[in-house]
């Protein structure tokens, strides 16, 4: 199975922490559902481009997070992931990126009333109220 994550060389991030939160990101999202088996620490390094302790590194740290399981002679799969856990995860990268772009406008000395102006009108192109979600995630009751 083809994992689809990009990696720079180039990146200021270390390699291994580019692949971590790609990975992290595809379980917690649900692109990569529970049970899905991940490829071997050396096909996912040569797909990669990068070393075999990267990989092994990455998959590690997952498991310790519960997000991952290994199965000796089996592989290593997805484990499974509560709605919580996916909630928390949600709203975390969300609260992120507000953090990052207040960050930016406090930088360039905008006011907190210019910030939150230039943020209504962000919503309002890229995410008009056709467009938005329902509060319980579009589910339905």
């Amino acid at each position: 199975m083809r994992i689809p994550i990009q990696v720079s060389a180039e990146s200021a991030e270390p390699m291994y922490h580019q692949i971590e939160v790609q990975l992290r990101s595809l379980i917690l999202s649900g692109h990569l559902p529970e049970g899905t088996l991940l490829p071997s620490i050396r096909e996912f390094a040569q797909e990669l481009g990068c070393s075999i302790i990267t990989i092994r590194r990455v998959y590690q740290d997952l498991e310790g997070e519960g997000l991952l399981r290994t199965r000796q002679g089996t592989g290593t799969f997805v484990a499974s992931v509560g709605v919580t856990e996916r909630e928390q995860y949600r709203a975390d990268a969300v609260i992120e990126g507000f953090r990052a772009a207040i960050e930016t406008a406090k930088r360039v000395h905008c006011s907190r009333e210019e910030t939150i102006q230039i943020f209504e009108q962000c919503l309002a192109k890229w995410m008009p109220p056709e467009q938005a979600q329902p509060e319980n995630g579009g589910k339905q009751e």
